[in-house]
């Protein structure tokens, strides 16, 4: 046991970036790797299996390929076990099965000294298997709330499971007051949720010359361009904004919309091509992919307008990216968006399913002389190194708290 102010810290996540997906969950390394650099850290980030998965990937390639045991990460120890979960109907047993496959490494980790708390990112399934493991090895755990609490807020096995880890967790983190208003409602107390945002890598993200970026990209010079960054699925909306680029084209004939990201794990790239063709502006929009942390500044730096049509996010970092590189940004009034995207000089908000109000934004937006200094101002006190400090502090005092026992 711990017994001064550095507690040993193992992050808990089956969201987090690996070999395989190496932007997968990207936000939480950027956040907990921020962490280490005061306490010690190990991530246990857990990826899914059943029996005979590897006979279902001959048939879709992709699916859930082979995630190494054991990865270096910037100098920090990420395992990956692998725990069962049976797609479909029994999801509701994910935070059980993750706990009982990952309990031999955890318990290894504890004998080791390194495990004082276990801090779960998404309160299911890790939440709930963080509060089983700190029963069964004595430990404090923690809850950071992410988008999919939205999700869980409606489902009555994984609600009951989540309320009662986040009551019993030392302290449960939110990076948006929505999401802490939906545990609020959902029974846990308000002093027991602490809003800690997401922040942004301002020595990462900056304005890039837009000439020279689109040059390298291969862009018009003076067409306009809008872009959206993420997971190429069905939740982050990229369809809703190919389905509008038809009458978006009437008033600029030669916009272009960069649509950046990979299909880890659930994407579906085909789909969205498939979409722009039916459409007719396959043309106009350009899939570039995954892209590198150190790329995307660029790739940003080309573009007008950055815009997320979202069904529902907790804190999105890609907001606070794009603005450092100075963009403003077009979005749905989902989660925490509202939040991030706070006055109509960083952007505008529109409602989730509308697609007129969607496209009356965007067209507004590529009319509109933004003030890109202020851009930069908003986006100087969300850096990271104002957020984290506040973690830190707390993870401390835990670990005084649980030394006192």
């Amino acid at each position: 046991m711990a017994t001064d102010k550095t507690p040993a810290l193992v992050v808990f996540t089956h969201v987090f970036p690996n070999s395989v997906h190496p932007t997968y969950g990207v936000f939480v390394q950027e956040r907990m790797f921020r962490v280490a650099e005061t306490l010690p850290v190990t991530v246990v980030a857990p990826v899914p299996w059943f029996p005979g998965q590897g006979i279902l990937r001959r048939f879709r390639p992709g699916y859930r390929p082979p995630v190494p045991y054991h990865e270096v990460q910037q100098g920090i120890d990420v395992y990956h076990p692998r725990f069962l979960s049976i797609p479909r109907y029994f999801k509701f047993l994910d935070g059980l099965f993750e706990a009982v496959f990952c309990f031999p490494l955890l318990q290894r980790l504890k004998r080791q000294g390194r495990l004082d708390i276990l801090d779960a990112h998404f309160v299911y399934p890790d939440g709930v298997a963080a509060w089983l493991l700190g029963k069964w090895l004595g430990v404090p755990h923690t809850i950071t709330l992410r988008g999919t609490i939205l999700r869980i807020a409606r489902t009555r096995s994984r609600r009951w499971q989540a309320l009662r880890a986040m009551n019993q967790a030392a302290k449960v983190f939110s990076v948006a007051d929505a999401l802490r208003q939906t545990a609020i409602g959902m029974g846990v107390g308000p002093g027991h949720v602490q809003v800690v945002p997401n922040g942004v890598n301002l020595e990462l993200f900056s304005r890039e010359d837009q000439a020279a970026c689109r040059a390298a990209l291969k862009l018009p010079p003076d067409a306009k361009v809008i872009i959206t960054v993420g997971t190429l699925n069905e939740r982050k909306g990229f369809h809703r904004v190919i389905e509008q680029m038809p009458e978006l084209l009437k008033r600029y004939p030669d916009l272009i919309y960069l649509a950046v990201g990979g299909e880890n794990p659930d994407g579906d790239r085909g789909r969205l091509e498939r979409l722009a063709q039916h459409l007719g502006v396959a043309d106009h929009v350009v899939f570039l992919g995954h892209q590198s942390p150190d790329r995307l500044k660029y790739i940003y730096s080309a573009a007008d307008l950055f815009v997320l049509a979202t069904q529902g996010e907790g804190w999105a970092n890609v907001f606070l990216e794009a603005a450092a590189c100075g963009l403003p940004i077009v979005t749905t009034r989902v989660g925490g968006n509202a939040e991030v995207v706070s006055s109509d000089a960083v952007g505008e908000l529109v409602p989730f399913g509308d697609g007129d109000a969607l496209r009356c934004a965007v067209l507004s937006a590529l009319d509109r002389n933004w003030n890109i200094d202020g851009l930069s101002q908003y986006v100087a006190h969300c850096a990271w190194e104002n957020r984290i400090p506040a973690l830190v502090a707390a993870f401390k005092s835990i670990g005084e708290e649980r030394s006192c026992q």
